[in-house]
């Protein structure tokens, strides 16, 4: 049975509920769904859901402390068979930045990369968070491959790794999401093993954008930025048969500034 996996940044979980986020799990395919940017308590996340809780999806999710900020999730349709919060570092484990489940021989991962600023405390703040998790992912890949499991990290990198993941690549140049030391450090990843799935499904092409503005007409001109992607361990990389965002119809149909990316693995 293929195992289909899906990541998707909600921009607060009780607003894109309201707007079509409920729908659109009663329709999806998924097997598991990667939430991020949840932006609420486990009570106002689970009320927000309910009734996707109610047709048998499974949650579980790791809030932020920082009340009304992060948070992320992982929604599934069987009961996962253990969750872990963080990433070995401390100072993160309340920030609502990152969890991981384990589903069989399969650890799935979701992350909010910190956004950053160019040139402010914010930036720092997002390199550091990068340093420590890039350490962490050392980690796991070599646990996980000496294992002979497998292992998806999906979510929010806040970071387009390329020119082609970003249609105004040239005006942004020296912002926080197309910095040559922020690129690099996805390179950096790529280098030590972990494969970009919708990339490499998708090929040398433009896109597929998975965040748009809700500014201007970026959505409908299509003005967006690749930043939602799954990184997987080849052996889980090498099952993957599809990869597409789910972009809403139309702008007043969308339920978030980011739309759902879904990769399928035949396994």
């Amino acid at each position: 049975m293929p195992l289909v996996i899906t990541t998707v940044n909600v921009n607060g979980v009780r607003a894109a509920a309201a707007k079509g986020l409920v729908d659109w799990l009663a329709s999806s395919a998924a097997d598991i769904v990667c939430l991020q940017e949840v932006r609420a308590t486990e009570k106002q996340f689970h009320a927000a859901i309910a009734p996707a809780i109610e047709t048998g999806w499974h949650c579980v999710g790791a809030e932020s402390s920082a009340k009304g900020r992060a948070g992320v999730a992982i929604l599934s349709r069987a009961p996962a068979d253990a969750v872990r919060v963080g990433f070995d570092v401390d100072e993160f484990a309340s920030a609502g930045r990152y969890m991981e489940a384990d589903f069989g021989d399969v650890t799935v991962g979701s992350l909010y990369l910190p956004t950053g600023e160019a040139r402010t405390p914010k930036q720092d703040e997002k390199e550091h968070f990068m340093k420590s998790f890039a350490a962490y992912l050392a980690e796991r890949y070599a646990a996980v491959t000496a294992a002979g499991r497998d292992m998806v990290v999906c979510g929010d990198w806040n970071i387009a790794p390329t020119e082609r993941d970003i249609k105004n690549w040239k005006g942004n140049v020296k912002k926080s999401g197309f910095l040559p030391e922020e690129r690099a450090w996805v390179g950096d990843l790529l280098e030590a093993g972990w494969r970009d799935v919708v990339r490499d499904l998708h090929g040398d092409v433009a896109g597929p954008y998975s965040w748009w503005s809700y500014r201007g007409k970026a959505f409908d001109t299509d003005a967006g930025w690749r930043i939602d992607y799954h990184l997987a361990t080849p052996a889980l990389a090498a099952h993957a048969t599809e990869a597409g965002v789910e972009r809403a119809p139309s702008y007043d149909r969308r339920w978030s500034d980011h739309a759902p990316v879904t990769v399928t693995f035949d396994r």
